[in-house]
């Protein structure tokens, strides 16, 4: 049964209105969500569930560490996978507000090794997955490489990128999930800030927000404190698995975060103490076809309906390693599952009524329903 669906009758007959804590009838339901990950010998989730800028329950289910019995609580660092676009995006939005970028600047003008496809890229259409451009995880295994096997760079990214010869389709013509789109825009923030895009969002989002356990990983040896690794297995008979990232790869993946810490990028939305209202408004306006379809897409965002109430999120895949935040902006409700299993789906967990999950086209997505693809 979905979380929200736990939530959904006292949340909208205003139980929760002006709660600070869950109440413990509730809390027990949201614990029956989670059951079969709160184990000893297995991987499981973090759960962060907010209401107007407080948490009003948090819990660690199962294992950050089955290696050394290591538990998972809402301090728990997690790899979040595509979570991490919408923090690319907000940077280059910022690097728009200090006047340093145009969303409507051609992308060769920052990354000229780009080719010309005879066609006209601009930042925004990378922003809304409208470029074209073919996804990095395709082409990295049509060329050899071993998703989360073999390390993946930005160079290693670069090479296949630069040795297209067409596009997908023309620019702004259609929506296709790109995660190049998103590695380019990190390259820009670099081009353009003199920063690494770790560097910049620390700077900028980060530090300023007090996300002391939040960063783009861009090191891949890199110790980090507290993290969670990620398993799968191939049935319930099985044992677990680690199946870890392997990337030195930044903008469409690789940051790291708890539950904790995405409170307050979450309560941005509602009180921005980073970009200000302007940038809330710019991170939640959704992208435009070239025929004036309007996309279901913002900036790294996702909008869908839960219930007939508005939602905004996004979810991420990779490796062993599962997440989905949702937000419901009219009642300042969100909640956050981050989760270090293959098999965990948390936007099932969460709800079953929008597609969580990033698109991808690597081999491990093949065991996730056909609609989180």
């Amino acid at each position: 049964m979905p979380l929200y669906h736990v939530l959904a009758t006292f949340f909208l007959a205003s139980g929760l209105a002006h709660a600070q804590t869950l109440p413990p009838d509730q809390a027990r339901q949201v614990d029956k969500v989670f059951e079969k990950w709160d184990k000893t010998d297995s991987p499981g989730c973090a759960l962060g569930i907010y209401k107007d800028g407080h948490v009003i329950y948090e819990r660690g289910y199962g294992m950050a560490n089955l290696n050394d019995d290591v538990v998972i609580t809402p301090a728990t660092v997690f790899h979040v996978a595509s979570m991490s676009k919408q923090f690319t995006a907000a940077s280059i939005i910022l690097l728009a507000q200090q006047g340093k970028l145009s969303l409507d600047d051609d992308v060769h003008k920052y990354v000229p090794e780009l080719p010309d496809f005879g066609e006209r890229i601009t930042i925004r259409h990378l922003i809304h997955h409208t470029s074209g451009l073919r996804d990095q995880w395709a082409l990295l295994g049509l060329a050899g490489w071993r998703y989360s096997k073999d390390l993946i760079t930005d160079d290693d990214v670069m090479s296949v990128v630069t040795r297209q010869k067409a596009l997908n389709f023309k620019p702004g013509e259609k929506y296709m999930y790109s995660n190049t789109g998103f590695t380019l825009l990190a390259l820009i923030v670099k081009r353009v800030s003199g920063m690494s895009l770790r560097e910049f969002t620390n700077k900028n989002i980060f530090e300023p927000l007090g996300m002391t356990h939040t960063h783009f990983r861009d090191d891949h040896e890199e110790i980090i404190k507290h993290d969670a690794l990620g398993y799968e297995r191939e049935g319930d008979d099985k044992p677990f698995r680690m199946s870890l990232t392997n990337f030195d790869t930044t903008g469409a993946t690789s940051l790291h975060t708890t539950v904790e810490d995405l409170l307050l990028w979450d309560e941005n939305f509602y009180h921005p103490r980073v970009g200000g209202p302007a940038f809330v408004a710019q991170m939640i306006e959704s992208g435009k076809l070239n025929s004036g379809e309007v996309q279901d897409y913002a900036s790294g965002l996702a909008f869908g309906k839960y219930k007939g109430l508005p939602t905004v999120g996004h979810g991420g895949a990779d490796a062993g390693y599962r997440s989905d935040m949702t937000r419901f902006p009219e009642q300042h409700f969100s909640a956050a599952v981050l989760c270090n299993s293959a098999e965990v789906n948390p936007g099932a967990l969460v709800t079953r009524s929008r597609t969580s999950f990033s698109p991808r086209t690597s081999m491990r997505l093949k065991q996730l329903p056909p609609k989180n693809r």
